[in-house]
């Protein structure tokens, strides 16, 4: 059986954090995994530099609890390893680390400052014979990932799995998104990558989680839980139900199942029980046109082209909010948005609805757009 913990935490206060990350590790025998000398790699979710109130980014109390329990079992050697989404040197990422809060985690771990990456063989078979991913990723004995629980434009769910898409180097991440512009191809991709990567703890921050526009610029939904589990991708799977989302409906859960990953049949909850009358999370806006299952089957595959080439979601600006620093420019795998009079502009005939823009707008001045597309 699979164990999958759930601890309550009402908030971020350090010692209520900590406890909940013993009790975690406790019930998973962590401990016995942990050897002198070994390498640790802690995997968090700092997508972007806002501070933890913004619910975009793995909150530092959790961090630090993991870190400070690692030490504790005599653990010496811990390094933070992320790569966020814009791009991957000293500069961008000590700004980063400022932001986000996590520079206060350095009494139990390093901020990672080597900015190199090396290319991983993959298993025979995967779409992906390699990937690019971030140096102390690699070298790390033992990793230990840590996502912060959001609703995704894309992807519609962002857990355990997705959270590994930071371990490719800055602004090649557009690439990946270039080369899988469908969700089927972007999901496997992910899956691929997480089995690559191989995370041996997974802990999810569910205290405070984002719904709406996540992964950045959605709200907070308070569901004061901290999961932990070895399994990624059964947890994911759980993770999503507690939200209100149809597992099924997430593309790379969906595919985990399908392929022996996510065993949820298998899952034994320990810890805390699941809370009766759950909120169900917002959606994405740009999830709201995805209602093909309501359509025949027979009619499916042709209804499946029109909404691809008419039916879709795509960025749209709000003007006033954009300041122009290309943040959004930037990060398009596309290349199709440009700065103009300090204003981003959108060419839509290439846009592969990625929302890699609306990502990595600091200043929310991306929104979703559900129409007809015009192309220009």
């Amino acid at each position: 059986m699979m164990k999958q913990t759930l601890q309550y935490v009402d908030n971020y206060d350090a010692e209520d954090v900590y406890r909940a990350v013993c009790r975690s590790f406790e019930a998973l025998d962590i401990a016995s995994d942990l050897r002198p000398g070994m390498k640790v790699a802690i995997k968090p979710n700092l997508i972007i530099a806002k501070g933890p109130e913004a619910v975009a980014t793995t909150h530092p109390e959790v961090i630090r609890a993991v870190g400070r329990w690692l030490t504790e079992q005599g653990v010496t050697d811990i390094t933070l390893a992320e790569s966020s989404g814009g791009l991957y040197n000293a500069e961008y990422m000590k700004r980063i680390y400022r932001a986000t809060g996590v520079e206060s985690v350095k009494e139990y771990m390093k901020l990672n400052m080597d900015f190199s990456a090396r290319n991983v063989e993959c298993r025979e078979g995967f779409a992906n014979h390699s990937f690019h991913l971030i140096t102390p990723i690699v070298e790390a004995d033992y990793i230990i990932n840590i996502c912060k629980l959001k609703t995704h434009s894309m992807t519609g769910y962002s857990g355990g799995i997705k959270n590994l898409f930071g371990t490719i180097p800055g602004l090649e991440k557009p690439q990946m998104h270039y080369r899988w512009p469908e969700i089927e191809d972007f999901s496997n991709m992910l899956l691929e990558l997480a089995q690559t990567v191989n995370p041996q703890v997974t802990v999810i921050d569910a205290i405070d989680a984002m719904e709406g526009d996540g992964p950045t610029g959605g709200t907070c939904h308070p569901l004061h839980m901290l999961l932990a589990s070895r399994d990624c991708y059964t947890q994911d799977y759980f993770a999503a139900g507690l939200m209100g989302i149809k597992p099924e409906e997430i593309v790379m859960i969906r595919q985990a199942v399908e392929r022996g990953l996510a065993k949820p049949e298998e899952m034994e909850l320990v810890g805390d029980p699941v809370p009766e009358g759950l909120t169900p999370f917002v959606k994405p806006r740009t999830i709201g046109l995805d209602f093909v299952d309501s359509v025949p089957r027979i009619f499916r595959r042709p209804f499946q082209w029109v909404a691809k080439h008419f039916l879709r979601s795509y960025p749209q600006l709000i003007p006033e909010k954009c300041v122009g620093c290309g943040k959004c420019a930037e990060s398009c795998p596309a290349h199709v948005i440009e700065i103009r009079n300090r204003k981003a502009r959108f060419g839509r005939r290439k846009c592969i609805s990625c929302f890699c823009c609306q990502e990595m707008c600091p200043m929310k001045a991306i929104t979703v757009k559900k129409a007809f597309m015009k192309k220009k």
